[in-house]
């Protein structure tokens, strides 16, 4: 009889295939009892088996299967197929095989279904550039055979060759692999409220693998509707585990999409604060706010809050500086504090703005400086006067509150002639212009 008890060794996931690796089972023929095959059937698979060319091996096989297609060793065959296959690189036929396994069901012990399942678990994952199995077919069925190898891995029982550790281990390591391609099945199907429930498992599982958080923020921003708040936690978890300029780079892509921000470096900000948040490790934290588009387009018509909320800071500073950073406002009605003279026909003003002109003159200190490019005009403007500008908002300082604009120009209106008769009231002195500001 065939001593038909394998165990699984140490695993490594994505890797080459090392189950079974040195624990073929002894084929022997006890004396006392007649065995289940002939001996030429022994022969003749034996030999099969111990070929070492790769394609040889095949051919002798499939001599043995169709000579002795109801042998009671198919089951030994069926393994030597899959395990030549798999060192090939042939996925399909690794699959293949491994199903032709498990079909035998009971007639086979749990060792051998779950070292099929493990090897149709690699294959899968290793073979992912075969278009083959990625079919909504071959999709369904990696799926459904990963959620019967966890039912075949909760039955396990501990080998006696195996410690308690080594037993931990190994089904730690084999539930990863069944739930990571449960997931990657899923998403491959659309299903991704499936895969966030898979890749869910292999983090508990294992919940230092940067791959797998990968796999969920992909799976979370796929979902419909997105979860975009999970979805960049997971990734930037990833991040955490393992710093990978892909990885980095689909986060920056997918922050960037879901926000439409205009000023573009802030996403690298807000990476960063997440990478360093993700540090701290587990679930998303409930009071982690990244607004989107939406947001950003309501705040950004939200003009009456435009310093208000940059002022306030907090997750109202974070979403009006995220929806007016690099925007341009035209007529910002201002005072003027201070007035730096540049190169040629640059000026900086530094300035205070207020809804009304009473707290404009009642500052003390400017609130924001404004880069004036290439209007030689502004350099007659004054301490103390009141002026409109246009100009890009681009810096945003919270304590103490400053922000900074550029590519500014004064409106004209305001700027006082270049001679102005003595005694004679210039526009820009003594009230706010008339014009209502933008911003």
């Amino acid at each position: 009889m065939i001593r038909n008890s394998r165990w699984i060794p140490a695993l490594w996931l994505g890797a080459a295939l090392i189950v079974g690796a040195g624990a073929r089972a002894a084929l022997a023929i006890p004396q006392a009892q007649q065995p289940a095959y002939t001996l030429a059937e022994y022969n003749a698979y034996t030999a099969a088996s111990k070929t070492a060319d790769p394609a040889a091996k095949i051919k002798a096989l499939d001599d043995f299967v169709a000579k002795y297609p109801m042998s009671t060793l198919l089951s030994f065959a069926y393994r030597d197929y899959y395990l030549t296959y798999f060192s090939q690189k042939n996925y399909a036929k690794t699959i293949e095989y491994a199903d032709k396994e498990l079909a035998l069901g009971d007639k086979v012990d749990i060792g051998t279904r779950l070292e099929a399942h493990i090897a149709r678990g690699q294959a899968f994952t290793a073979g992912q550039s075969d278009k083959s199995l990625v079919t909504p077919e071959m999709l369904a069925k990696a799926r459904d055979a990963a959620a019967e190898g966890l039912k075949t891995l909760a039955s396990w029982q501990k080998p006696a060759a195996m410690t308690d550790d080594q037993f931990a281990t190994q089904k730690k390591n084999v539930g990863v692999l069944f739930n990571s391609v449960a997931g990657m099945a899923a998403s491959g199907l659309k299903d991704f409220k499936g895969a966030e429930t898979a890749y869910k498992g292999a983090i508990a599982l294992n919940p230092s693998d940067p791959v797998t958080h990968f796999n969920l923020g992909v799976a979370y921003l796929q979902d419909m509707p997105p979860q975009s708040a999970d979805g960049f936690w997971e990734l930037s978890r990833s991040l955490n585990l393992k710093d990978q300029a892909p990885v980095r780079t689909y986060l920056r892509s997918q922050m960037l999409h879901y926000q439409q921000p205009s000023c573009e470096k802030l996403a690298d900000d807000e990476i960063k604060e997440l990478v360093t948040l993700g540090a701290s490790g587990g679930d998303r934290p409930a009071s982690l706010s990244i607004p989107g588009a939406d947001d950003l387009q309501k705040a950004r018509d939200d003009t009456a809050n435009f310093l208000p909320w940059l002022q306030e800071g907090g997750d109202h500073g974070k979403t009006m500086w995220l929806a007016t950073c690099g925007l341009e406002y035209p007529d910002v009605a201002v005072r003027v504090m201070e007035i730096a003279p540049g190169d040629g026909d640059n000026v900086t003003l530094k300035v205070f703005r207020a809804p009304t002109q009473e707290a404009m003159q009642a500052a003390t200190a400017p609130n924001m400086e404004v880069h004036i490019m290439g209007q030689a005009e502004a350099k007659r403007i004054q301490k103390d006067d009141f002026v409109r500008f246009t100009g890009t908002v681009t810096g945003y300082q919270q304590t103490p509150f400053l922000l900074t604009w550029d590519n500014a120009k004064v409106n004209m209106e305001d700027i006082p002639d270049e001679k102005a008769a003595p005694g004679a009231k210039r526009p820009g002195r003594g009230a706010a212009p008339a014009k209502k500001p933008g911003a």
